[in-house]
């Protein structure tokens, strides 16, 4: 009689978890008094946390991206020219970094760190990616 309740338990924990490697929810940026949106973002091993923004068009972003890893240094690539997007910012192991930019155009567009030691994946091809959906 027992084993009925344990599995509706375990069936219900198991829903309620996050799938593995299922994007978090976009984090929607409003403008600050001062008309800019601003966002906190951790550069970890291989992921950006958060990973998806959503943000307006014509109002100035800025991310500060903070690398929380020991050693291993990463990068914040964000280029579509045609929506006034060209980002390409380095950050040291441990170190933060701020970047501003004013995304001109709609539009879903993709930023990620291209590092990557010789032989290996890049921290991209691992999964260091993230969204910027910019709306009017």
């Amino acid at each position: 009689m027992q084993r009925p309740r344990h599995s509706a338990l375990l069936i219900a924990l198991l829903l309620l978890q996050p799938a593995a490697g299922m994007a978090e929810d976009a984090k929607i940026l409003e403008p600050d008094a001062d008309g800019v949106q601003r966002a906190a973002v951790t550069m970890d091993s291989y992921s950006y946390t958060p990973n998806h923004f959503v943000v307006r068009a014509g109002k100035p972003v800025e991310m500060a991206l903070t690398s929380v890893t020991l050693l291993t240094p990463h990068n914040f690539i964000l280029k579509e020219p045609s929506a006034g997007l060209a980002v390409e910012e380095d950050v040291g192991a441990g170190k933060t970094k701020t970047v501003r930019f004013t995304p001109s155009k709609p539009g879903t567009y993709t930023f990620y760190c291209d590092k990557k030691l010789l032989f290996f994946a890049s921290h991209r091809e691992k999964g260091m990616e993230g969204r910027l959906e910019v709306r009017e």
